[in-house]
């Protein structure tokens, strides 16, 4: 498939997990790739891993929750890849504890990444989308925000991830710029690994708990994320908007 030939795409947080999932995806059916993370370094790897597979990409490395860096990641996507179609907002962190044992800087680093930094990059991309009369917006949400014990920071910022999709879908629409977000559950990621360590269980076991709640009994692999984040991504979806789509194998 060819669907984002021509297409300019920059994912955040793509230097692994669903966000190297989704750039890889992207790259696979034509379009060319900003990879963005905070390591350059990194994200110039999974750049290289795509070029080398016959794709177009480049890695760079921006904060995406400074304001600064994100106009200048706009103007660098733009004089590298000559423009910006689709922007997927992936970048994020979780800090979990109990509200009782959660230190204030805990709560701002996840809502300051997981939230503010959409905003950001969403103001950054809609300039350029605006004018083109065309893009598409993709925003990671998670099944976390309908409530997650240990996770008030994380499911606060994912359920205002919901309502920022929905108040840009309304605010860009006019333009031609759709903006949906997917709500993944449970994924095999280094952050979901990251998690179980932290509550001292190895990532087989928690996966393997994650699944006994889950009616398809597993755990969602990245690839298939990024597979519903391209489609929302595509004309295949161009009268779809203001949505999230909860991906989380028929989990309640």
């Amino acid at each position: 498939m060819t669907r984002f030939a021509d297409r300019v795409a920059v994912v955040t947080g793509a230097a692994q997990g669903i966000g190297a999932a989704t750039a890889h995806r992207l790259a696979a059916e034509g379009a060319a790739v900003a990879v963005v993370d905070l390591d350059a370094g990194r994200s110039q790897a999974v750049a290289d891993e795509i070029v080398a597979k016959g794709g177009q990409a480049v890695g760079i490395g921006c904060d995406v929750t400074d304001a600064e860096a994100v106009a200048a990641l706009g103007e660098q996507v733009v004089r590298r890849l000559g423009g910006w179609h689709v922007l997927v907002n992936n970048a994020g962190i979780t800090r979990d504890n109990l509200l009782f044992k959660m230190p204030l800087p805990q709560w701002q680093a996840v809502l300051t990444t997981n939230l503010t930094s959409m905003f950001l990059c969403c103001q950054a991309a809609q300039q350029h989308m605006v004018d083109a009369r065309y893009g598409r917006i993709v925003n990671l949400s998670s099944r976390s925000a309908l409530g997650n014990r240990g996770q008030v920071n994380y499911a606060a910022a994912k359920a205002g991830v919901q309502g920022l999709t929905a108040t840009l879908a309304i605010e860009l629409g006019p333009f031609g710029v759709t903006v949906n977000a997917v709500a993944p559950g449970y994924v095999a990621t280094a952050m979901t690994a990251a998690t179980a360590e932290r509550v001292g269980s190895t990532a087989e076991q928690h996966q393997k708990f994650a699944a006994e709640q889950t009616p398809l009994r597993r755990v969602a692999q990245p690839a298939e994320i990024a597979s519903v984040i391209a489609f929302l991504a595509s004309d295949d979806a161009s009268y779809v908007s203001g949505q999230t789509l909860y991906v989380n194998g028929g989990a309640r």
